[in-house]
């Protein structure tokens, strides 16, 4: 297994794979970030054709237990976020 690709790195790729310069991949790259982050923590959805959906999903109030001291208690409704991959990349990666 490879290790992940940085920003400064996927900023590089970006920018050679778009024929422009960094600073434009980059500018590209927060402004993406920026509309998904906007998206989903307003409760919509954002799918990245190829790659996947990222949403937002609420969990339920439950029982969890503290693994260090065995005690159960009750934890609050809370909000995930979730991201479903495409079958094309699933396919991809397994093909």
């Amino acid at each position: 297994m490879t290790k992940p690709l940085t920003k400064t790195q996927l900023v590089a790729a970006l920018a050679e794979e778009m024929g422009t310069d960094k600073k434009a991949a980059g500018g590209a790259l927060d402004a993406v970030c920026a509309l998904i982050t906007r998206e989903v923590s307003g409760g919509g959805a954002v799918t990245l054709p190829g790659v996947g959906k990222i949403y937002c999903r609420e969990r339920p109030e439950r029982m969890v237990r503290n693994p260090a001291t065995g005690e159960t208690m009750q934890k609050p409704a809370d909000k995930v976020v979730k991201m479903t991959i495409a079958k094309a990349l699933k396919d991809s990666v397994n093909g």
